[in-house]
């Protein structure tokens, strides 16, 4: 297995308890890397289900849409593939299945499976369609089609709570120039009308929360593999004029480096529920959910290293812990200690690696303990770092590019820290410069 954003020993990753970690290696209730790229969810009851794709192979080739349940959004098991490859169809495994996003249709008593289908080359511009009788199927394939004989990338469904269940396919078409709404039939399997139209706005990973009797959209903008600030839209009905588009989290992040996939209601607030690209080992792209809510009378992020959710009372809660900045630390070798505002307390650690280390001095609470790493990197690939705990055997932490500048992003590793005292030394033993570290935050979430 390799280790991206989280580097931690594999006893520790199947030990992994119930919080969620944006950014980090997550797995199911065996042990194993969960892999739900894309993703699409479903409440039955007290279960919740997450589709998605399973990118083990490292290929944007189809492999299977899996299928995960859990009670808690936080434990995961996986279930039987919902769907998988069929030879001479558009879902072989030469092909592209993406994004798969499931409804229930109540009056047929039936699941209905929606997806982007594709060739390899992105050339058919297709969704797909397939159904079950329980949850994680297996799925029948039905078929694949332009909609209303237009182009359909990147998709999502949205079903609303009025009488009849109306839901809608909501995708990017005309070459990603023009995002389009289009209502389905009453079994799900087919669209009957085009309702809305935001011409020339180039969106792509749509999703849609209804809330007060608004219909809020979220989407990210076209760029490749490569992440940008997501946007928000509300409208007074799904036919309606949107209005015009504004940030779901400060800008310069780039949506916390991530894409949407999902927004899922939550009480009166909702989960954010995005993928972190990595499109040179798809399966080690990660996932970064987040808190959303409505305090400020908008859809805003909240970045939380560590939370939890509480579904039945419909609720979050962020975890808090110790914060360490990393110029107070013992800053050795050719490491410099760079000024700007953007750090917090001004300062930080740079030139790390390559001879340059810091080792910054934390208590522990005598377990595995999650820490965030505060960072900046200013290139446009990615960086790595090294993390060693008194002394011990280094792990090796992927950093995503920031964006450029000094924009700071987190990730996270879970370090085996001692009661009391622990030294963490990050940049030893690398032969490559790591982003510069303005700080560490230290949770008692194990």
């Amino acid at each position: 297995m390799r280790f991206s954003l989280l580097a931690v020993p594999a006893f520790l990753l199947a030990a992994q308890a119930a919080v969620i970690v944006p950014g980090a290696t997550w797995t199911d209730t065996s042990g194993n890397v969960i892999q739900a790229h894309g993703g699409g969810f479903l409440k039955v009851g007290s279960t919740v289900y997450w589709f998605g794709e399973d990118k083990a192979a490292n290929s944007a080739l189809f492999s299977a849409v899996s299928c995960y349940s859990s009670t808690d959004l936080m434990t995961w098991t996986r279930q039987n593939n919902a769907l998988t490859p069929i030879a001479n169809t558009m879902i072989s495994n030469a092909n592209i299945v993406e994004r798969p996003k499931v409804i229930f249709n109540k009056a047929n008593s039936e699941y209905v499976m929606w997806f982007h289908s594709d060739t390899s080359n992105y050339g058919a511009a297709m969704v797909g369609v397939a159904t079950a009788k329980t949850p994680c199927g297996p799925y029948t394939y039905k078929g694949s089609f332009k909609p209303l004989g237009a182009e359909s990338r990147d998709m999502g469904i949205f079903q609303d709570d009025d009488a009849a269940q109306t839901a809608y396919l909501l995708y990017a078409s005309d070459n990603n120039q023009n995002f389009k709404i289009s209502r389905l039939d009453a079994n799900y399997y087919n669209i009957t009308a085009q309702v809305n139209v935001l011409t020339g706005s180039t969106l792509e990973a749509p999703g849609i929360v209804k809330r007060n009797g608004l219909y809020y959209l979220f989407a990210s903008h076209t760029s490749g593999w490569d992440p940008n600030p997501n946007r928000w839209f509300v409208a007074s009905s799904i036919s309606s004029a949107f209005s015009a588009q504004a940030d779901i989290a400060p800008e310069p992040v780039r949506t916390y480096f991530s894409q949407n996939n999902y927004d899922f209601p939550l009480g009166t607030n909702a989960i954010y529920m995005g993928d972190r690209w990595r499109p040179t080992l798809l399966g080690s792209s990660r996932y970064i959910w987040l808190p959303m809510s409505w305090t400020s009378g908008s859809p805003q992020l909240i970045w939380a290293d560590v939370w939890s959710v509480n579904l039945a009372a419909g609720t979050f809660s962020v975890a808090t812990g110790t914060s360490y900045e990393a110029e107070n630390g013992v800053v050795a070798g050719s490491a410099t200690i760079p000024a700007d505002p953007s750090f917090s307390g001004g300062k930080a650690v740079g030139f790390l690696g390559n001879g340059g280390t810091v080792t910054i001095t934390v208590q522990g609470i005598g377990a595995a303990q999650w820490v965030s790493l505060y960072y900046a990197n200013g290139d446009s690939t990615w960086r790595s770092t090294t993390v060693s705990v008194n002394g011990g055997a280094s792990v090796v932490v992927d950093q995503p590019n920031t964006g450029g500048g000094h924009v700071i992003l987190s990730v996270p590793v879970k370090l085996n820290l001692k009661s009391g005292s622990n030294t963490i030394t990050i940049g030893a033993g690398q032969t490559t410069f790591a982003a510069d570290l303005d700080k560490i935050i230290v949770y008692t979430a194990t």
